[in-house]
């Protein structure tokens, strides 16, 4: 498996940085210490910080596993749900077979 840096435009890397902050409050919302947090998730504290940080370089089931600790697992299933522009194609092309 090859191991490139993702690379993101700065609008995408803020969408990031705001997961990354929703994350890190939830956990401080839940008075949870960093090492809790990344026991409880198993992963290493290092890579809680880059998780609260926002980085594009974690895994999602590093993200996924630390969502899971907070109680935000169902948060997981909104991504992509409402595909607006995929249905909005799709109802195009049905509008064109007719």
């Amino acid at each position: 498996m090859n191991s490139r840096k993702q690379t993101l435009l700065p609008r995408f890397v803020k969408i990031l940085e705001q997961l990354g902050e929703n994350i890190k409050l939830a956990r401080k919302r839940r008075k949870l210490t960093t090492i809790q947090v990344s026991e409880r998730a198993g992963i290493d504290r290092t890579t809680l910080y880059h998780i609260e940080k926002g980085s594009p370089s974690v895994s999602l089931g590093a993200y996924f596993n630390v969502l899971r600790v907070l109680g935000l697992q169902d948060d997981f299933l909104k991504l992509a749900a409402d595909d607006v522009l995929g249905r909005k194609l799709q109802d195009l092309e049905l509008i064109g077979k007719s």
